[in-house]
């Protein structure tokens, strides 16, 4: 996804107008849609000012700018808003990656659930054999 593109995208999902956002970056309205249409080659100063608006680093909204997926949580509101704006292949392999993920932490909760289970079983033996102990030494005594 182009910045010109993403640019958009993030309005949408602000639900703001173009007129609001031209006003934000103080600049006219066809000057802020010759920006979200391509037309206009961004300087980094401009950037960093529209990344500031949506609330981001600058660095993160250039380095996002190919990714495809934005999720922006609407503080004002109680609906979020997830944009997808990205390849098939991508998708599949972000499904790919999650499932893999969720597998290995299956895998280290039933790790976790046989050491419990070994340390219960241990903790059991323990207090058996403390009882013994404590039953020889009630018969020691006695003698």
């Amino acid at each position: 996804m182009e910045y010109n593109q993403k640019i958009r995208a993030l309005r949408e999902i602000k639900q703001w107008s173009q007129e609001e956002m031209a006003e934000k970056l103080n600049m006219s309205l066809n000057g802020y849609a010759k920006i979200e249409r391509g037309e206009t080659r961004l300087t980094l100063d401009k950037l960093e000012q529209i990344a500031n608006i949506f609330n981001m680093d600058a660095l993160e909204f250039m380095q996002n700018a190919n990714k495809g997926i934005y999720f922006m949580m609407n503080e004002s509101a109680d609906n979020n808003t997830v944009y997808y704006g990205t390849t098939q292949e991508n998708l599949t392999l972000e499904i790919e990656k999650l499932k893999l993920t969720l597998q290995l932490k299956e895998n280290t909760i039933a790790h976790k659930d046989e050491l419990l289970q070994a340390k219960t079983i241990l903790l059991e033996q323990k207090q058996d054999e403390i009882a013994s102990l404590k039953e020889i030494i009630a018969l020691l005594k006695g003698k």
